[in-house]
C-alpha cells in the first residue's frame, strides 16, 4: 500500500512539470486508465493553481521590469494561437507543447481570468490525460510493442 502511495506521489510530481510524464509512467506502473488520468491531472492542476495564486503573490511583493527581448519562434507560435484560439487554444496545446507551468504563466500573462484560467486547463488536461492514456494501453495491447517494451 505504501509502495503504491509512493508510486503514485512520483508520477504526480513528474506531472507537475511535464504533463506526457503521468500517461508514460502511469502506464509503466500498470496503472488503469482512471489511475493514469486522475495522476496527470491532479499532477498538471496542480501546477495550475500554484503558479496561479504564487504568481500574484510574486508580482506583489517584487516590482520588477522584464527587458525588451526580440521575439522568439516559440513565442511567435504563441501569440499566433493567442490570436487565433485565445485562451482554450492556449489551454488546448499546454499539454503537449508547453509544460503545465509554462501555459499558466502564457494565460496569466494575457490577464486570463483565474476562474477561466482553471477550467479550461482542467478540461484540456482531462481530455489529452484519457488520449494520452487510451492511446498507451492500446499500444501496449499489441504484441509487437508489447515484447519490445517488456
Amino acid at each position: 500500500m505504501i509502495a503504491y502511495f509512493l508510486k503514485f506521489f512520483a508520477i504526480w510530481f513528474a506531472s507537475l512539470f511535464k504533463f506526457i510524464a503521468g500517461p508514460i509512467l502511469g502506464a509503466a506502473a500498470e496503472y488503469s486508465l482512471l489511475e493514469i488520468v486522475t495522476v496527470t491531472v491532479g499532477g498538471m492542476m496542480t501546477s495550475v493553481l500554484l503558479v496561479t495564486f504564487l504568481g500574484d503573490w510574486f508580482k506583489s511583493q517584487w516590482n520588477f521590469r522584464l527587458s525588451a527581448k526580440k521575439f522568439s519562434k516559440k513565442s511567435r507560435a504563441i501569440v499566433k494561437t493567442w490570436k487565433k484560439f485565445g485562451p482554450v487554444g492556449i489551454a488546448t496545446i499546454t499539454p503537449l507543447l508547453l509544460t503545465p507551468i509554462g501555459g499558466t504563466i502564457v494565460l496569466i500573462a494575457f490577464n486570463v481570468a483565474k476562474r477561466k484560467i482553471f477550467s479550461y486547463m482542467l478540461v484540456s488536461a482531462l481530455i489529452w490525460s484519457t488520449i494520452m492514456g487510451a492511446s498507451i494501453h492500446w499500444l501496449l495491447s499489441i504484441p509487437f510493442f508489447d515484447f519490445l517494451l517488456r
